[in-house]
């Protein structure tokens, strides 16, 4: 393996592919179509050309393809992940009216009076 692209493991392109595999092939599992059952052995094939490659600028040309084209996607994912894990949505961020300060309510507390600790102004929200 050594000077090949998968010496030191699959790179996100190579994940994604074998996940498409194994999606696929159970998906595909029960069609009879031959050609639409061709479709997992082909990304299996190419999944190995990859690893198994000498040509690395090509290969790292490719998973910085796909990392740039699916960007959007993984930010978004992560930040609703991290959001649930963190704790995120355990508050909710309300302005004071009178001088536009950014507050923080727990959630969840109904009817609260929130004192704007920058204006000393109070008033109503619900959180």
């Amino acid at each position: 393996m050594q000077g090949r692209y998968g010496a030191y493991g699959a790179d996100r392109l190579t994940r994604f592919l074998l996940i498409a595999w194994l999606v696929l092939f159970v998906l595909l599992s029960f069609i009879r179509i031959v050609a639409v059952r061709l479709l997992p052995v082909l990304i299996l094939v190419y999944m190995y050309y990859r690893l198994m490659s000498r040509n690395i600028p090509a290969r790292y040309k490719e998973n910085e393809t796909y990392l740039r084209l699916t960007a959007g996607l993984r930010t978004r994912l992560n930040g609703m992940r991290r959001g649930k894990l963190s704790g995120q949505n355990a508050f909710h961020i309300y302005d004071c009216p009178n001088c536009a300060q950014k507050i923080r309510i727990p959630s969840g507390k109904g009817r609260i009076m929130v004192h704007c600790p920058r204006c000393s102004n109070e008033f109503l929200k619900v959180s």
